[in-house]
Formats: C-alpha cells, sequence, structure tokens
C-alpha cells in the first residue's frame, strides 16, 4: 500500500522502473529507467541507478553509491547448497560499479555477508562472489573474477581478467597484475605477476603514492629482503626468518602488519616468492 512507502519525496524514479512499495529510498535517489529494486534494498542518499540496473535481496547501498547499467547486486549466489536464506550484501558510500558487474549476496556457509567497501571502482564486467569482503578504495579493473570468500583489503589494486581463487587473502595495498591466476594468499603491499602468481616484490608505487616517507620505504625494503632473500643468500626456513624480522622491525607497524598477516590462519597458504624477486625498479615498471 502506498502509505507503507519509504520513499524520500526528493527522489526521482523513472515511471518503467519496477521499486518495491517495501524498499527504502533516501534523499534525493535517482533511478533510472527498466530499473527493479526488491522489497529489501535500501538505497542511501544520492544513490544513483542508471538504467537497467537490478538490486534484490537484503542489499544497502551506501550514500552516493553509483551502479551502471546492466549491474545486479545482491542476486542469490551460485552456489548450490544456497538454500534462499535472507543472507546480506552491502555497498559502502561512494562506490561506483560499472557496466555488467554482478555482485552475489553471502551465504549461511560463510559471514552471511558480502561486502564491498567505501570510495571502491568495480569496473566492468567484474564478479563480487558471495561472501567476499573488500576494503575502502579498492579498485578491480574490468573482467576480474572472484571466487566465493574472497578478502581484498583496502587500497589493494587487482589488475585486469585475473582470477582468485575462492578463500583468497589480499593483503592492504597489494597490486595484483593483470591475466593473473591467484590461487595463495598475497602478503600486505604485495606485488604478483604472472600467469599462476608469484611475488616479485612490494607495490612501491602504491606505497609511494600512500604518502609513505624514505625512513619506512626503507624500513620495508629491508624486512622484505629479509624475508625474501636473494636465492641461496638464506638458507634458513621462512619461520625463522619471519621471527627475525619481528625482532628487528618491532617498531615499524607496517613491518607488523605484514608479519601479522603471514602468520594468520590461512586456506590457502602464501603466494610464492618467485624465483628472482624484482628489483624496485622492475617492479615499478610493471
Amino acid at each position: 500500500m502506498a502509505g507503507e512507502r519509504h520513499w524520500s519525496e526528493t527522489a526521482e524514479i523513472h515511471p518503467t522502473a519496477l521499486v518495491d512499495e517495501r524498499a527504502r529510498i533516501g534523499d534525493h535517489v535517482r533511478i533510472g529507467p527498466w530499473c527493479s529494486v526488491g522489497p529489501d534494498v535500501s538505497l542511501g542518499e544520492s544513490v544513483r541507478l542508471h538504467a537497467n540496473v537490478v538490486i534484490d535481496g537484503h542489499t544497502t547501498l551506501g550514500p552516493s553509491v553509483e551502479v551502471f547499467p546492466f549491474t545486479t547486486i545482491g542476486l542469490q549466489p551460485q552456489d548450490l547448497k544456497y538454500g534462499g536464506e535472507p543472507t546480506l550484501c552491502e555497498i559502502g558510500a561512494r562506490t561506483v560499479l560499472r557496466e555488467n558487474v554482478t555482485v552475489h549476496r553471502g551465504t549461511t556457509q560463510g559471514h552471511g555477508l558480502t561486502r564491498i567497501g567505501a570510495d571502491c571502482l568495480i569496473m566492468a564486467n567484474a564478479h563480487v562472489a558471495h561472501d567476499c569482503s573488500l576494503g575502502d578504495q579498492v579498485i578491480i579493473v574490468n573482467n576480474v573474477v572472484m571466487g566465493g570468500h574472497v578478502e581484498i583489503g583496502s587500497q589493494a589494486r587487482i589488475m585486469g581478467s585475473s582470477a582468485l581463487h575462492q578463500f583468497v587473502r589480499i593483503g592492504r595495498g597489494a597490486m595484483v597484475g593483470g591475466v593473473c591466476g591467484v590461487e595463495s594468499d598475497v602478503i600486505p603491499y604485495g606485488s604478483v605477476l604472472g600467469n599462476r602468481a608469484r611475488l616479485v616484490g612490494l607495490n612501491w608505487v602504491g606505497l609511494r603514492r600512500s604518502g609513505l616517507d624514505s625512513a619506512e620505504i626503507h624500513a620495508l625494503r629491508r624486512a622484505f629482503r629479509q624475508l625474501y632473500p636473494r636465492h641461496g643468500s638464506d638458507d634458513r626456513v621462512l619461520g625463522a626468518r619471519l621471527d627475525a624480522v619481528k625482532r628487528d622491525f618491532a617498531d615499524h607497524p607496517r613491518v607488523r602488519e605484514i608479519i601479522a598477516f603471514m602468520e594468520a590462519p590461512s586456506r590457502r597458504g602464501l603466494v610464492r616468492a618467485a624465483r628472482r624477486v624484482a628489483s624496485e625498479q622492475e617492479t615499478e615498471g610493471a
């Protein structure tokens, strides 16, 4: 009934859009032609849906999210165990989803929530599967696909046509090169390349753009070389190298972040280093 609507009077809804009366529509929302918005959807202030967008399930879009044509958000997951449970999907403020993106809601076997953080850019034809969790300011480039339960830290960059295996973790500030198959976890600020992704160094470009001073970058460089020495230069097992880095870099928060990530429980293990770890200049060129 009309009296049950939770629609702002300032919303602009095209007459061809199918918007359920039970949906919550915030101030200054714009819904374009041929969009479909389900009953359990909540659209925050100034959300914009271009033409032919479908949003369903218990899905929340934060303020100023922009969704381009033929994107679907909150539809049921591609998981044969899913039985129609009322799981969730959330998109953070100011995130942009370009054409043909698919974002599926969570499952009860996972966290029950698929979440994309604030200020993210999800480019055309990307797929965010059930129970994935993306931090803030993440960029997902065209044609990236990910399995369920993937975790991507804030400010990470996933380049075009890469594929992320289910349960993979991508650390904060990491860079995944184009057309990578990522089967294992990528450390924070790490840079991986290759058909089967291998760690080639740190994401120096991203680190510099984040405002790190030279002392912090120098500490990260030394810690990384200690963790991943050139072939044959350090015969200690990884656990011994981790202990040494924890001791030598106890006062460096970003190094501690890398160590904590490496020591955390993992379903997939860590991406292996390339046979020859690239120099800083080679990584920047990539």
